[in-house]
């Protein structure tokens, strides 16, 4: 087997020789056939030379060949060729007559493909009737540029020599050139056409076909693939049609891109569809959500509080800002609060979340007893952060108002009391003179409120005591740093300046109250960390 396949090889190199050794014997270079010769008889093969004189042709017939590319397929054309002829040649010749440079070009004979060295003849190309392929590679694939593909069509025309007057010629019949592409739609080549013109002529000697009109479209810039002229983008490398590209005046489109054009109006279409089907999905996702007390997590999250970590649905998303707690931490949260809205208890650094939650968002995380106690307190800051309320003076009633200037009365919707608003107190049955004379009487008797307020007032001039800055009730610290709080009307007071930690407008207000670490100075020497 192994000597068959030496045998096979040995002659098709023969073959191959004696195609170089006729080409150099026609050009006269005796150097070249010299070496040629001794090459073959380096190869014990016989030869015998003819020369052919002016008029005698070498032997042809015709192929089947189905040409291919991308887009189209035409076949089968007949193509007229000699057995001795190379893959180059017939390349070369396909080049000159329907400008398909050979790079493109890829020809697979007897399911193998063709190397350009080799004969048609080794690869059993040699009666009427064989068949042969071709395919149309892209520019792209072939590393083909435009620069390159007009250097080739130069140098072709400028060769001289080749094969000679005893060229074999090819000629390519389309079936039905109605479905022939439009590298297809040149003019046929003559049977007696030179395939190569002489040295001499080369220069006054007219092309011996006529131009033919340039292709309807845009070239690509890159690959050089001719588009039609309504195509976006190119058909081979998807490269952008040129934006200076003006489609011919009167220009009717072809069928094909009637086709694409309809499916690219369906495909935006189609993607339109799409948007507005994802927008009501969404847009009724939202409702479902705002129809929820609670937003529960998509994601898994660690809890910023606790610090473990939750699967999707089990943690909460606060609607404002987006951050994740767990449920026990929110509701730790709202139950601790000291203010009458719950800020998110998230912080990035020295950051803090300055969100609120929702009120149903708080109801639902608690329990009926604390929110009723949360909405209490509310109502108990909202009372004492204002300086025109007024509480009921009756025991253990939660009535108060908002009184105006020329507002004295108030009747208490919770105890039916009426409460005197000169007096600050119930006095029914007698006028504010009465009041007044009656409690001034009553306090010089009364030896036990004496003492009282005898033991605050010493208790405030030693430091143990002090009066809110707000509501003036005497406060006390018991221990630990210089925040107090006062548990009346909740006012953040410093212990070492006797005034609010505060500006006007509440917590983090430093525009006003004692200033600690601002500017890192301690708002007092003695101050233990009232900030």
């Amino acid at each position: 087997m192994a000597a068959t396949q030496d045998l096979s090889e040995m002659l098709v190199q023969s073959e191959l020789l004696s195609v170089q050794l006729g080409r150099a014997i026609h050009a006269g270079d005796v150097v070249a056939a010299q070496q040629l010769a001794a090459r073959l008889a380096e190869c014990r093969s016989s030869l015998h030379v003819q020369l052919k004189t002016s008029g005698q042709s070498s032997s042809s017939f015709r192929i089947k060949v189905q040409v291919e590319d991308t887009a189209s397929s035409v076949g089968p054309i007949y193509v007229k060729v000699s057995s001795n002829m190379t893959v180059d040649t017939l390349k070369q010749q396909i080049f000159r007559h329907y400008d398909i440079h050979p790079k493109v070009q890829r020809w697979v004979i007897k399911q193998r493909l063709a190397e350009d060295s080799q004969s048609l003849q080794s690869y059993g190309l040699q009666r009427e009737g064989d068949e042969a392929f071709l395919y149309l590679v892209s520019a792209q694939q072939a590393n083909l540029n435009v620069e390159e593909y007009k250097r080739a069509q130069i140098d072709l025309l400028q060769i001289t020599g080749g094969l000679g007057e005893g060229a074999p010629i090819v000629k390519m019949e389309p079936m039905n050139p109605v479905s022939a592409p439009n590298w297809l739609a040149a003019e046929l080549i003559h049977a007696d056409a030179p395939l190569f013109l002489p040295a001499a002529a080369a220069a006054v000697t007219t092309p011996r076909r006529p131009a033919s009109p340039p292709p309807v479209g845009w070239p690509c810039p890159v690959c050089t693939f001719v588009n039609l002229p309504l195509r976006p983008g190119c058909d081979q490398c998807g490269t952008a049609r040129p934006a200076d590209y003006q489609v011919p005046a009167g220009y009717q489109p072809t069928d094909r891109e009637r086709r694409i054009t309809d499916q690219e109006i369906d495909n935006r279409r189609k993607l339109e569809e799409t948007r507005v089907k994802k927008r009501r999905e969404n847009f009724q996702r939202l409702m479902q959500e705002d129809e929820q007390e609670l937003v529960p997590n998509k994601e898994a999250f660690t809890c910023p509080i606790c610090f473990v970590d939750y699967e999707p649905d089990e943690g909460v998303t606060l609607r404002e800002c987006l951050h994740n707690f767990c449920k026990d931490c929110l509701r730790g949260t709202i139950v601790n609060c000291e203010d009458a809205e719950v800020t998110c208890p998230n912080q990035d650094g020295e950051i803090s979340c300055e969100f609120k939650l929702h009120q149903r968002e708080i109801k639902a995380l608690v329990t009926e007893v604390e929110y009723c106690r949360f909405l209490g307190k509310g109502l108990a800051i909202a009372e004492n952060r204002s300086a025109d309320s007024y509480h009921c003076v009756t025991a253990d009633c939660h009535g108060w108002c908002i009184y105006e200037d020329m507002v004295n009365d108030f009747l208490c919707p919770v105890c039916n009391k009426s409460n005197c608003l000169t007096c600050k107190a119930i006095h029914e049955g007698m006028n504010c003179q009465e009041y007044q004379d009656d409690l001034k009487l009553r306090s010089d008797n009364d030896q036990a409120a004496m003492q009282t307020n005898l033991m605050l007032q010493t208790m405030v001039q030693q430091g143990e005591a002090m009066h809110c800055p707000t509501c003036k009730v005497i406060v006390q610290k018991k221990d630990g740093c210089d925040w107090i709080c006062c548990s009346i009307c909740k006012t953040e007071i410093c212990w070492v300046t006797k005034g609010a930690r505060w500006g006007p407008k509440g917590t983090g207000d430093t525009s006003g109250g004692c200033q600690c670490r601002i500017n890192d100075r301690m708002c007092h020497p003695d101050c233990m960390n009232c900030h």
